[in-house]
C-alpha cells in the first residue's frame, strides 16, 4: 500500500511538534553561546612575509626559467620553515616551552599561486606572542637557509605586527551560535518526523479512516466528566419533579 503525505500532513506535524522544535533550536544556539563566550579560549593570528630566491647571478634580470625553478621551490621552502632545524632554533631563541610538534601545530605557511612570496602565520592565545614567532621564524629562516641550501636572497617584506585591540581569528561567537541554530532547527524538525512516523497510536476517527481505508459510518461522542455531572444534575432535578407531580396528584 503506497502512502502519500501532503503539504497540509508536513506542516501540521511541524505545528504539533512546535514547542520542542523552538526548544531544541533555542537550547543548541544558547548552548553554543554559552561555550564560545566563556569556555573556549580566544586565538590570535600573526602573519609576516618572506620573499624568496635563487642566489643571484652577474646578470641584472632574471630569466623566466630561473622564476620558474623558484616557483618550482616554494613548497621546499615551506617544508624547511616548519621543520625541527628552523623551529628548534626559535623555540631556542625565544625560550618557548614546547617542543617542536607543538610549535608546528602553531604554524601555517602558504604562497599564492605563481608567487615567490611566503606568508607565515602563527596562531596563539597570546598575539604579542603570535607577532613574536613569526617575525623570529622569518629570521631563522633567512639565516639558516644560507646553510641549507645555499639561498642568499631572503628578503622579509613584512614583519607581523600587533593591531590596538585586536580581535581574536577564533572562536566566533556569532558565527557559532548561528551554525548551531541552524543545525539545532534542522535536528529539531527531524526528529519531529520521526516521532510521527514512528508514533502509531490512533487519535481520532480520521486515523482509522486512514489506516483501514473505510468510511465512517458513526462516531461516539466522548462525554467528559464536567458534561457527565451536568447531566446527573438534570436527570436527578427531572427525577424530583416528577416525583412531585405524583404527590400533588394523589
Amino acid at each position: 500500500m503506497e502512502e502519500t503525505i501532503s503539504l497540509k500532513e508536513l506542516l501540521a506535524t511541524l505545528k504539533k511538534r512546535l514547542v520542542m522544535i523552538l526548544l531544541i533550536t533555542m537550547t543548541a544556539g544558547l548552548v553554543s553561546g554559552v561555550v564560545s563566550y566563556f569556555f573556549l579560549t580566544p586565538i590570535y593570528q600573526a602573519s609576516t612575509q618572506i620573499l624568496v630566491n635563487q642566489a643571484k647571478s652577474e646578470q641584472s634580470v632574471y630569466s623566466p626559467s630561473e622564476v620558474q625553478t623558484n616557483l618550482q621551490l616554494i613548497n621546499t621552502y615551506n617544508v624547511i620553515i616548519k621543520s625541527p632545524a628552523i623551529l628548534d632554533k626559535v623555540i631556542f631563541q625565544l625560550g618557548l616551552d614546547m617542543t617542536s610538534s607543538q610549535l608546528n601545530g602553531k604554524i601555517t605557511v602558504g604562497s599564492e599561486k605563481d608567487s615567490q612570496v611566503v606568508n607565515i602565520s602563527v596562531q596563539d592565545p597570546d598575539a604579542n606572542m603570535a607577532a613574536k614567532i613569526a617575525n623570529k621564524i622569518a629570521e631563522v629562516f633567512q639565516t639558516e637557509i644560507v646553510k641549507i641550501m645555499s639561498v642568499d636572497n631572503v628578503s622579509i617584506l613584512a614583519k607581523a605586527t600587533v593591531a590596538d585591540n585586536q580581535s581574536p581569528i577564533k572562536p566566533q561567537p556569532v558565527m557559532n551560535v548561528a551554525i548551531a541554530v541552524v543545525v539545532g532547527l534542522m535536528a529539531a524538525v527531524g526528529l519531529a518526523f520521526l516521532l510521527e512516523y514512528f508514533d502509531n497510536t490512533i487519535k481520532n476517527e480520521h486515523d482509522i479512516e486512514k489506516i483501514l481505508e473505510l468510511p465512517i459510518l458513526g462516531v461516539i461522542a466522548q462525554i467528559d466528566d464536567q458534561k457527565m455531572e451536568e447531566l446527573k444534575k438534570r436527570k436527578a432535578a427531572a427525577t424530583r419533579s416528577a416525583g412531585r407531580g405524583e404527590t400533588y396528584g394523589v
